[in-house]
């Protein structure tokens, strides 16, 4: 049985990505060189931040997508949408009730999207 569980984000510069996620996620990179970063976060999640111009077969643009977290409550959205943006992080998406649940989307310098959201009651 296969499990997902590594994520790499292609950035133009790995340390100052790095910078910006640690603070995002309150984690410390577990690799770092100038051109990677790797976070192994507490959910089980690996995160990779890979420069772009070091990928190979090199990207083609191609495709899109999100780095999702999940937490608790509608109030702890409010406290990240609120922290994100004491940190200057590009607000795509004000707080907003979805299907799914209550969500905000940000983007990172890459234009990486990053959602937050707490999940509607089942």
């Amino acid at each position: 049985m296969s499990k997902l569980n590594f994520v790499i984000a292609y950035v133009e510069d790995a340390p100052k990505a790095a910078e910006l996620y640690s603070n995002l996620l309150g984690a410390t990179p577990v690799e770092s060189s100038p051109n990677w970063a790797l976070f192994a976060l507490s959910s089980g999640l690996t995160l990779g931040l890979w420069a772009r111009n070091e990928v190979q077969p090199r990207p083609d643009g191609a495709g899109g997508g999100e780095l999702c977290v999940e937490v608790e409550t509608d109030d702890q959205v409010a406290t990240t949408f609120d922290a994100w943006q004491k940190l200057g992080v590009e607000i795509i998406q004000q707080p907003t009730r979805m299907d799914f649940g209550l969500t905000f989307t940000a983007a990172d310098p890459d234009r990486n999207r990053l959602r937050v959201f707490s999940p509607s009651q089942r």
